[in-house]
């Protein structure tokens, strides 16, 4: 795993808090809920609506960072026949939350959690998101309990949901059950996780769907304060998104089939951001067969190897765009996500993002051979300005908090020269972005000419940690 740890050189933490404190009051962000909302979470957790299935006998477990509480899944894998059955139990909100109550309201105005080191803005209260809706071990929950069947292959041939009690076995975390899987000591479970894992990654490569290897920049916050690091997935991490990705692909499908629902859509790329593209890669030295798809030669490159991370990088220009398409009464023609190469559905996270409720009513209904609810029916044409609403806020709050830390961490060293990688270059102006080498911070530079994926020196401008703002200079 690759990561990098950095210390702040200051241990008041005044500034950067104030700075969050400010970022959160321009988006309207708060960690707060009101009174009505911590009612209705308070009277909704002492009187669940519980399903009549019992499920609990199934050894399901969580595998998620070890600081979480909100745990949306618990997945269980066995064998059958030649085959595999995979169930994987999702937190049931609406067992909970009821459609124009505070809670509700609350969450469509929210639309998703959003994390920082120094706190969480919920989606719902802690009493819901962290404790009784949560998947935590050893206490029965209500879930939403798909059970996928898949051939030798890894392809699905059947999937189906309904409610039931769960009760999780075990929270384990992604880095234990990496050790467990690489010593041969993992239960059976795990092993067949890994093996399911690769047949999807294998299945995905084949359809053509777009998986981009670049480390997470990320931050931190222990003790001795706050840390960026670059962070590069765990392999168990991939395998455990591929379980996600198939539920998201069969509800997809349950969807279509019934003719109403909410699908997550990426239109393909265009042609002209393609061949940028390559002119990129051929001007970095980087070799691309016109013969290889775009997804197929993505697949190839090291994050790791400077010129090949700057085409990683240049490479998510082609996956924006993504948004949620929603349908009652016929099924889209052209709905498909073109990163994961079929139709899909965001299903599996109810807890942290408000589409994922609706997407799980829906097909509990459409299995059951019911009608879909009115009260998800009144609210799924509004739900994709919901949440493109939301995810803008979150990215501006995601790239405000890492600014603020990258800020802090390089304030004392305004004026020094550093080692960095040129990662992107603004084809429309003299600047770009630049990958230090140490610490692990990727900002803007400013310099006529600058050389995509070459290794530069440049010099810090400004580091304002109130401001939010980092530049560089390409040093003479």
């Amino acid at each position: 795993m690759m990561q990098r740890r950095l210390h702040l050189p200051r241990p008041d933490d005044a500034a950067i808090h104030a700075a969050f404190a400010n970022l959160r009051d321009e988006l309207d962000v708060s960690f707060d809920f009101s009174g009505p909302v911590l009612a209705d979470a308070k009277a909704a957790v002492g009187a669940p609506r519980l399903p009549v299935v019992d499920e609990t006998h199934i050894p399901f477990l969580t595998i998620d960072p070890p600081e979480s509480r909100d745990l949306d899944q618990a997945l269980h894998l066995e064998r059958r026949g030649s085959g595999y059955r995979v169930r994987y139990a999702i937190a049931d909100v609406a067992a909970f939350v009821t459609a124009a109550e505070p809670m509700d309201v609350e969450a469509h105005i929210r639309g998703q959690t959003l994390y920082a080191p120094d706190g969480n803005a919920r989606l719902y209260p802690p009493t819901l998101s962290e404790d009784a809706g949560s998947l935590l071990p050893d206490e029965v929950r209500p879930a939403l309990v798909w059970e996928m069947n898949l051939d030798a292959t890894g392809e699905g041939t059947s999937a189906n949901v309904r409610r039931a009690l769960v009760r999780s076995r075990a929270k384990l975390d992604y880095a234990s059950v990496q050790r467990s899987l690489d010593a041969g000591s993992a239960e059976e479970p795990l092993r067949l996780l890994r093996e399911v894992g690769r047949l999807r990654q294998s299945r995905e490569a084949r359809r053509g769907g777009i998986n981009l290897p670049i480390p997470d920049q990320v931050v931190e916050h222990d003790v001795d304060g706050y840390h960026l690091a670059f962070r590069a997935l765990l392999p168990v991490e991939g395998w455990n998104a591929q379980i996600s990705l198939l539920t998201g692909m069969a509800a997809a499908n349950l969807m279509l089939g019934a003719g109403i629902g909410l699908l997550r859509t990426l239109p393909v790329a265009e042609k002209r951001d393609v061949e940028r593209l390559r002119r990129t890669a051929k001007a970095l030295g980087v070799e691309w067969s016109r013969a290889v798809p775009y997804a197929e030669f993505i697949r190839t490159l090291d994050a790791t190897r400077a010129e090949q991370a700057a085409v990683l990088s240049e490479s998510t220009l082609l996956l924006r765009g993504a948004g949620y398409l929603a349908f009652d009464g016929k099924a889209p023609t052209h709905a498909e996500h073109s990163g994961v190469a079929s139709t899909y559905a965001h299903a599996t996270a109810p807890l942290r993002r408000l589409a994922d409720r609706y997407v799980g009513e829906v097909c509990v209904a459409v299995s059951a051979g019911k009608p879909v609810p009115e009260w998800v029916r009144a609210a799924l044409p509004g739900l994709p300005e919901t949440m493109a609403r939301s995810n803008r806020r979150a990215q501006q709050y995601e790239g405000g908090i890492i600014s603020v830390v990258e800020a802090a961490v390089l304030e004392p060293s305004v004026g020094r020269m550093f080692d960095a990688v040129v990662v992107d270059v603004d084809e429309n102006d003299d600047a770009g972005t630049v990958q230090l080498q140490e610490p692990a911070v990727t900002a803007r530079c400013e310099g006529k000419n600058l050389p995509l994926g070459e290794r530069v020196v440049v010099r810090l401008e400004v580091a304002d940690v109130a401001k939010r703002q980092v530049r560089f200079v390409l040093a003479e």
